[in-house]
């Protein structure tokens, strides 16, 4: 079957939306479909269009919708399409009726959708392959990763070193390139006054992954997810992750998992690190919740889950 995958994103940019299409092209071809990656569709002839994001792809869906009425087209969406955009965009209103089916990656994404959308939803958990390092980072490394942006609250981890004091061996590395001069700006302030907090900026993600899997832990701190990647190649890399409770982190960690905090909260932040350095059974408890969790995360079950998602569609 001949595929257009659609992200917005553009192919210079790793974001997670890229990531995400070219790791979904793989595992397509390997299945014996011919995928191509769009940023923009210009209306080649396909048998059917999977696109990533409801607002950003809504002009590639609706001139996929106009071109091939009965073929089928797939959405996955994103943190800012279930957290934000389906409320108040038309846009990201009119994707959810135009599309076939829907995507969502984590167990709580189908929540934020009308009754009668649901029965459109399947669920793809994100993936990661399996990522060991011999030695990690000195002291107690905190890794941060994601592009600098709001929704993302980049400078939540940073900001909780003022209130963890500085005999501690805890530090932050940031990684992401900043999407705009303000977030660069804050970064390097940070950094001046804050000798125990490091902005790498964009790494390779090679690089990126081997540097989260050295890490003692990882943060997410976002105001919405729609079901990060960062968590899956935390969790297949045996770090632990403290993340902000909201319900795309949720949806990936599960509710009774042991590392939320408030979001935008640094002082909970804060205790949370200084209880995983100062409380050996935590820390543990937090490792062996995310090992609970490796089984969604491995490209295996990624991939039957989006062919599963795909079944009966198409020819």
């Amino acid at each position: 079957m001949r595929i257009a995958i659609v992200t917005p994103s553009a192919a210079t940019r790793r974001t997670g939306n890229r990531q995400t299409a070219a790791r979904w092209r793989r595992f397509l071809q390997e299945a014996g479909h011919d995928v191509r990656v769009y940023s923009r569709w210009t209306g080649e002839p396909v048998e059917l269009m999977l696109a990533l994001h409801a607002r950003k792809s809504h002009p590639a869906i609706h001139a996929f919708r106009q071109a091939f009425p009965r073929r089928p087209l797939v959405l996955t969406l994103t943190g800012t399409d279930l957290y934000r955009d389906i409320r108040i965009a038309s846009e990201a209103q009119e994707s959810l009726r135009l599309a076939t089916r829907l995507i969502v990656l984590q167990e709580r994404g189908g929540d934020e959708l009308e009754p009668a959308l649901r029965s459109k939803v399947r669920v793809v958990y994100q993936s990661a392959p399996p990522l060991a390092v011999r030695q990690r980072l000195p002291g107690r490394a905190v890794c941060v990763v994601g592009h600098l942006r709001e929704e993302k609250d980049p400078f939540r981890a940073a900001k909780a070193l003022a209130h963890i004091p500085s005999s501690r061996p805890i530090h932050v590395v940031q990684l992401g390139a900043a999407l705009a001069p303000r977030f660069a700006q804050e970064a390097q302030a940070l950094m001046a006054r804050e000798s125990r907090y490091r902005w790498l900026g964009e790494l390779p993600h090679a690089q990126a992954r081997r540097t989260l899997a050295a890490s003692w832990l990882m943060v997410v701190s976002s105001l919405m997810e729609g079901g990060a990647n960062v968590i899956a190649e935390a969790v297949m890399s045996g770090v632990p992750v403290i993340a902000s409770y909201i319900p795309g982190n949720v949806g990936m960690l599960g509710e009774d998992y042991p590392g939320y905090f408030p979001i935008g909260d640094e002082r909970a932040l804060a205790r949370a690190l200084l209880r995983a350095d100062q409380d050996p059974g935590y820390y543990e408890a937090l490792c062996s919740a995310c090992a609970a969790r490796r089984g969604l995360f491995h490209p295996h079950r990624e991939k039957a889950a989006l062919l599963a998602a795909l079944d009966g569609l198409g020819s």
